[in-house]
């Protein structure tokens, strides 16, 4: 595709409508965009699409009819699938199409993903991103990204729909995601921290509620306690970040580690305390749910009516 035969404004198409994929898609349709989406769920796709866009019954027809496409995705086995699987996106994409990857990953299999697509001659965008499903929805993403020139060519304006932030970290695929696995090693850390505080306090005797407040207002204060424990105040665990998600993260992050023999103490403690709740049936809730670990603490029930 050459730059006469490119649209002003690329076709972009979205695979993987979950909590974050969702919130993109609709913040695109909000900035103007026609977004065609693609999700395993035919009725989550087709009920974006009743409110504008076009759903697809596969990622590689989707694929076939954008510029840029988008893919959000839990892992690296299910881009591979979104890619190369049955109906996969690969063969279909166009020259000079822009594939962007929004999951965490390992490194090193992003770096190689960027050879493997211009094999077939699409330009490919390592983006991890981060804001949660709330900041997903209105387009104030943070995105951690790396790749050519010729592919933030295409996908710039796309980038800057979804996202407060674009960081652009390296012309080659692989930095956005080792980014990404330092950001995923302190968030994991954090909720387990956060959990490990809140349970000793309750445990202690101090309300919950006074326990939140002040802590909120203290130095000991992080983003992931103040947002985390304000599930557990409520006893809902309806998951927006699983327990399953930091179980595969922080398993990336030593893995990523273990090959330069760099030791990761606190995230090897935090990998195991959300191995124990997935473990004790928990991996489908919310990564707050760590908290249940700790056997004997009073934690809050959830308001009723």
């Amino acid at each position: 595709m050459n730059d006469q035969d490119r649209p002003a404004r690329p076709r972009v198409g979205v695979v993987g409508l979950g909590a974050m994929g969702l919130g993109m898609a609709r913040s695109l349709r909000n900035a103007g965009y026609d977004v065609g989406v693609h999700d395993l769920r035919p009725d989550v796709a087709e009920t974006f699409a009743r409110d504008g866009g076009t759903a697809f019954a596969t990622a590689g027809d989707l694929a076939a009819a954008v510029d840029v496409l988008l893919s959000v995705v839990v892992n690296a086995a299910q881009v591979e699938s979104v890619l190369f699987g049955a109906d996969g996106a690969a063969d279909r994409l166009r020259e000079g199409a822009v594939f962007v990857m929004c999951s965490t990953v390992d490194p090193a299999w992003s770096a190689q993903l960027e050879g493997r697509l211009a094999e077939k001659g699409v330009l490919y965008l390592d983006a991890p991103i981060s804001g949660g499903a709330a900041r997903a929805a209105v387009g104030e993403l943070t995105m951690m990204t790396s790749g050519s020139t010729a592919a933030y060519a295409v996908a710039d304006p796309v980038l800057e729909a979804m996202s407060s932030t674009v960081y652009r970290l390296g012309e080659r695929a692989g930095l956005g995601s080792k980014v990404k696995i330092v950001n995923q090693l302190l968030a994991g850390v954090h909720i387990a921290a956060a959990a490990e505080a809140m349970a000793l306090g309750i445990k202690a005797g101090v309300p919950a509620e006074a326990l939140y407040e002040v802590i909120t207002h203290s130095a000991g204060n992080s983003w992931m306690f103040e947002n985390r424990m304000a599930h557990v105040l409520a006893g809902d665990y309806t998951p927006l970040s699983a327990v399953d998600i930091f179980v595969k993260d922080l398993g990336l992050v030593l893995d990523s580690a273990r090959p330069e023999r760099f030791p990761l103490p606190l995230a090897a403690t935090a990998h195991q305390m959300f191995l124990q709740a997935s473990a004790s049936g928990l991996g489908a809730e919310d990564d707050s749910a760590v908290i249940k670990i700790f056997p004997g603490v009073d934690l809050p029930k959830p308001v009723e009516g």
